[in-house]
């Protein structure tokens, strides 16, 4: 199969594909389309599109550097718990019988649905957010005397907070689901590649990629750790000239809401490093996230490419997405 019609790669805009690995399969996300394929555990796979309009598409004002970071990074969780969702579903079908005729298992969908999915991702955001960033400020706080030194404060912060980050990864990476889903996550890694690269999208060629990405997710948040130093430094810098003083609270109630401004700005940094990817400007702000990939990727087999290149060609708007000699079925589910 070559490359598709609809959406060829183009250097100017270096992050119109983007992807993530789920419960046995991979989502995979090109201009107007997402697209998820999941290997079922009989052997079929089903694979789910859905028409997709940014937030940033729909409201042009949002475009504006770093709040377009902050919009699309919420927008991206809530796509991935979606995703995650239904490959769960799906993953553990066994057989065609179980399914309601949407290949979904009698999933509900509707108002139901979308109140699950908010909580979830409020719930995601509360998780992520009190041990991320929270945490790390308590444990400054409360082990280091450093609290009314801005630098010296939030660089023992984001040591800890990195701590606790590659902790974290080290620990689920020795269960073998997770295992899985890291291999999932070198073959979408690959299959972004050789679009990237025009190759023609088939196991052979995806197969020879790397596995490390330089705008990977795992690197996005590592660079969200790094940048989060700086501001919450200069923000400490400014209240304590201001106040003559800070505390653990007035950190927390001040940090926090800054969250999203730190996604933003982190987001401007990763398209930074896209656009000069051949400079080393570039090579050092993506070569601690193609460092931590050595753990959050691992080298795929065949099929799982396979998997990858399928929800390519299905975000892409390709026909056959499965690979003409494979001889197990599929089936399509368009939400």
């Amino acid at each position: 199969m070559g490359k598709s019609e609809r959406c060829r790669y183009d250097p100017s805009q270096p992050m119109q594909i983007g992807g993530q690995a789920v419960l046995e399969g991979v989502m995979m996300r090109a201009p107007g389309m997402v697209a998820t394929a999941v290997r079922r555990a009989d052997g079929a796979v089903v694979i789910r599109k859905e028409p997709h309009r940014s937030l940033l598409d729909r409201f042009p004002l949002l475009k504006w550097p770093v709040l377009r970071g902050a919009v699309g990074l919420v927008e991206m969780l809530g796509i991935g718990i979606r995703t995650l969702n239904f490959s769960a579903e799906v993953a553990m079908q066994t057989l065609k019988g179980t399914d309601d005729g949407n290949g979904m298992g009698g999933r509900e969908t509707g108002l139901k649905e979308k109140l699950a999915l908010g909580t979830t991702l409020l719930v995601a955001l509360l998780a992520g957010a009190a041990l991320f960033f929270a945490t790390p400020l308590i444990v400054a706080t409360f082990l280091f005397s450093v609290e009314q030194d801005p630098l010296g404060f939030n660089l023992v912060a984001g040591a800890v907070r990195i701590a606790i980050f590659l902790a974290y990864l080290l620990i689920i990476s020795r269960m073998k689901d997770i295992r899985r889903l890291f291999e999932y996550h070198g073959a979408e890694h690959k299959a972004v590649f050789a679009f990237e690269k025009g190759l023609d999208l088939t196991v052979e060629e995806a197969a020879r990629q790397p596995r490390f990405h330089p705008r990977c997710g795992t690197s996005f948040l590592l660079v969200v750790m790094l940048v989060a130093i700086a501001l919450f430094a200069l923000l400490d810098a400014l209240l304590i000239n201001l106040v003559g003083e800070i505390t653990l609270k007035t950190r927390l109630i001040a940090h926090l809401p800054l969250i999203p401004v730190v996604g933003g700005v982190s987001y401007e940094c990763i398209r930074l490093s896209a656009r000069k990817s051949g400079t080393a400007l570039g090579r050092l702000i993506v070569a601690p996230g193609l460092w931590l990939q050595r753990i959050t990727t691992s080298e795929p087999d065949e099929d799982q490419v396979q998997i990858a290149l399928t929800a390519l060609r299905a975000a892409l708007g390709q026909e056959g997405f499965v690979e003409a000699e494979s001889p197990r079925e599929y089936e399509v589910v368009v939400n």
